[in-house]
């Protein structure tokens, strides 16, 4: 496992990605929290179990899984994000939660206690390990026997209107990314599914399905999908490595939000088709 690889994917999520989305935390949960509500009703949390989110950011699927097992189960919400990490900590005081622990890890080698989580969960917090093979090695050996897994991760680019849009209209003004790993930390790490099934099985896990979800992207508004779009996701990071000036930036925001804007309902609200990859597993 590549510690430089480790020490730069710290760096980006305590420096750059993390920051940027607790400035946008409520917008963000918002759009996918179909796929958190898929999670719950996927894991069937019991009362008293005992929980790890992996990734789990300022807490949108621990608050959720939390309420489910009640007070005499726990979340572990794992993350290595500390920006992320600290609002999760606020959410946790200002709601009075006592069942969430918040715990700053690398998953991928953090010496989680063995065999002590009945369930291991994930809303897009796998996808960036730099070595998933150990990664998910290391998460099967904290699951108890019989401790179930349930996980989302992005499905490929052209199944996912909200990033499929701005991706092109990038591409056509920006010229395609540099050639690179598709399976390389980032959000599409995972969007092979038989790359993903893989994973879990030779992790030692059993009953392995990778199963396609379609649901919807809610947006909160045609401009803020847009200033998202630079940010985030393919087109984002696009935008990173053509660093376009300003004035080009600007305009590819505009026509993002032109795109959004004819995607959008009457009403204005917009919803764009998205599919996720659900992953569901157990340890023998």
């Amino acid at each position: 496992m590549s510690e430089a690889a480790n020490a730069a994917m710290r760096r980006y999520w305590n420096e750059v990605a993390g920051p940027r989305w607790v400035q946008r935390a409520d917008a963000q949960e918002a759009r996918n929290i179909e796929v958190a509500e898929l999670l719950l009703r996927q894991a069937r949390p019991q009362p008293g179990e005992r929980v790890l989110d992996v990734g789990c950011g300022p807490g949108a699927t621990s608050f959720a899984f939390a309420a489910a097992i009640g007070p005499s189960g726990t979340v572990t919400g794992a993350d290595i994000s500390e920006p992320m990490l600290a609002l999760l900590r606020q959410r946790i005081g200002e709601r009075g939660v006592r069942n969430i622990i918040p715990l700053l890890a690398d998953a991928q080698v953090h010496a989680f206690p063995p065999a002590s989580f009945d369930l291991v969960i994930s809303r897009f917090g796998v996808m960036f390990f730099a070595d998933p093979f150990a990664a998910f090695a290391n998460l099967a050996a904290a699951l108890r026997p019989g401790g179930r897994l349930v996980m989302a991760v992005w499905a490929p680019l052209a199944d996912n209107l909200h990033w499929k849009i701005p991706f092109e209209i990038a591409v056509r003004l920006l010229g395609p990314p540099a050639p690179s790993d598709p399976r390389a930390p980032g959000p599409l790490a995972y969007s092979d599914a038989g790359y993903f099934r893989s994973i879990l099985e030779r992790a030692g896990l059993a009953d392995v399905a990778v199963t396609p979800r379609p649901f919807q992207v809610i947006g909160r508004s045609v401009q803020d999908e847009a200033e998202v779009a630079a940010e985030r996701g393919p087109s984002g990071r696009l935008l990173e490595e053509k660093k376009p000036d300003q004035a080009t930036r600007q305009a590819l925001i505009a026509e993002f939000e032109a795109a959004f804007a004819a995607q959008a309902a009457a009403s204005g609200e917009l919803r764009l088709p998205g599919t996720v990859l659900l992953a569901t597993a157990r340890r023998p």
